[in-house]
């Protein structure tokens, strides 16, 4: 609203300032970069990290595979302590029991290892998918495509508001360096015409 405001200041009048019209023309700039400039550069950053994205997750959809997996046993306690030290563990599966389970790996190979538990309490035998590699290794999900989307837009709108914050922010200080310098102006008016105030025939 204030740089809306500062716009106005290019109408004309005869007690309007040199840094009147200088304050209108960062307004609207300013108001450029909050309507125009902002929302390109968000438009282009969401789209460039959307870009970014779902090329890693059509990469991630070719890299894994999401293969069938039998529980063998409750994983010992060591290996549920190794596990729960284990941060990006925590992150894939918060509060899941441990067991043991073997996978055949796309490549055919055999693999058995500790994995969060598909269902609670588990038991010998059944039978749940995870994600590997080729190669038979515990990778994450991929990433899908719309969590990508989603990503990306947010990208696009943090760019936007940063834009435009920094834009405004400009402005402000641009306007309180003007009104810095009309108040020194001002004392020096005052300091001038101060010791003939209320004279009579001062300046005459």
């Amino acid at each position: 609203m204030r740089t809306a405001m500062g716009v106005w200041r290019w109408r004309r009048n005869p007690l309007r300032r040199p840094t009147d019209l200088f304050e209108a023309w960062v307004a609207f700039a300013a108001l450029v970069c909050v309507l125009v400039v902002a929302p390109a550069i968000g438009w282009v950053a969401g789209v460039r990290v959307d870009g970014t994205l779902q090329q890693a997750a059509q990469e991630q959809r070719q890299e894994r595979h999401l293969v069938p997996a039998v529980v063998v046993r409750p994983a010992p306690v060591s290996a549920v302590e190794e596990v729960s030290a284990d941060p990006s563990a925590q992150r894939t599966a918060p509060h899941r029991t441990q067991i043991v389970a073997s996978w055949t790996a796309p490549d055919g190979s055999s693999h058995e290892g500790t994995v969060p538990a598909a269902e609670e309490p588990p038991r010998a035998g059944d039978r749940f998918r995870i994600w590997t590699d080729a190669h038979g290794r515990l990778v994450g999900q991929p990433l899908d495509p719309s969590a990508a989307a989603f990503h990306a837009g947010m990208a696009g709108l943090a760019a936007a508001i940063g834009v435009a914050v920094l834009g405004e922010t400009v402005r402000r200080l641009v306007v309180r360096r003007l009104v810095h310098r009309r108040y020194i102006r001002l004392d020096r008016a005052w300091a001038a015409a101060g010791p003939d105030w209320g004279r009579a025939g001062a300046g005459s």
